[in-house]
């Protein structure tokens, strides 16, 4: 049984090409990402507020315990590729030649094949185990509690000596990659494709393809993602109004540029 699924996630990988792509291509990305968001800046800020009040939520709701909200943050980077579901949606909607607008959300958002879903969960229990990890390491190692982003750059980040700080980057990098690596072109592919074409191991199996066949710019695309989405929340969050619809948008500009899709 587990041989037969497997051959039909390959046979599902198999009938997508992946698109020979230059080392700056992700600059592109995040152009076209830009004049989608404002083409449709309502709804797409509207997406935006949305996720970075979530985030304040988040950290009004650990502002007393930075050991738990470290995790909580950069675990948020986990699951945010199925949070962009809605962008990725509005700009395939512009692709076609339609007028995105609070129906597009309505129609990406409503169940259908679970697949979606599925993803969804398999991102939300990466995410949970990044939390409990992170969380656990800080506070097991930590010399005293780590309260406050203070007490986290001085006992944390600024200690030579535990060598702590080094080892809670080694240890998100390890489950980060793979995550990543599953989801890059993933999510906008499974929405693009039925249920009949694309499963959700078809769809890891590509993305890890993708990320194999051009690890350079793919590199460049994940630094990209990660120095914004920190400047948007040094901003006190502010920028991931802005950020996120902008990321979101050019992210399926990436899977677009990268996937030879059946209809090409």
């Amino acid at each position: 049984m587990p041989h037969r699924f497997t051959e039909q996630a390959l046979r599902e990988s198999q009938a997508f090409g992946v698109r020979p792509i230059p080392l700056l291509r992700p600059l592109g990305w995040l152009a076209r990402g830009w004049q989608d968001l404002w083409q449709m800046p309502l709804v797409s800020l509207a997406q935006g507020a949305l996720m970075a009040a979530f985030g304040a939520l988040l950290w009004w709701w650990a502002r007393e315990r930075f050991w738990l909200l470290s995790g909580a943050f950069s675990g948020f980077l986990l699951v945010a590729p199925v949070l962009a579901t809605g962008f990725y949606a509005c700009s395939r909607e512009l692709d076609l030649g339609g007028r995105p607008g609070w129906h597009t959300l309505r129609a990406a958002w409503r169940p259908r094949d679970g697949r979606l879903i599925v993803f969804g969960v398999l991102l939300a229990f990466a995410g949970t185990g990044w939390v409990m990890s992170s969380a656990s390491l800080i506070a097991g190692f930590a010399p005293t509690p780590v309260r406050t982003p203070h007490d986290f750059l001085v006992l944390i980040v600024l200690n030579d000596g535990s060598h702590l700080f080094e080892l809670w980057l080694a240890l998100g990098a390890v489950l980060a990659a793979p995550v990543f690596a599953s989801s890059v072109v993933a999510i906008p592919a499974l929405l693009d494709q039925p249920q009949t074409k694309l499963g959700v191991f078809g769809a890891v199996l590509t993305s890890w393809r993708v990320v194999l066949e051009h690890p350079a710019p793919i590199a460049l695309w994940a630094a990209l993602l990660m120095g914004l989405t920190l400047a948007g929340m040094a901003s006190a969050l502010l920028g991931l109004v802005v950020v996120l619809p902008w990321l979101g948008h050019a992210s399926w500009h990436a899977y677009r540029d990268l996937v030879t899709r059946r209809q090409d």
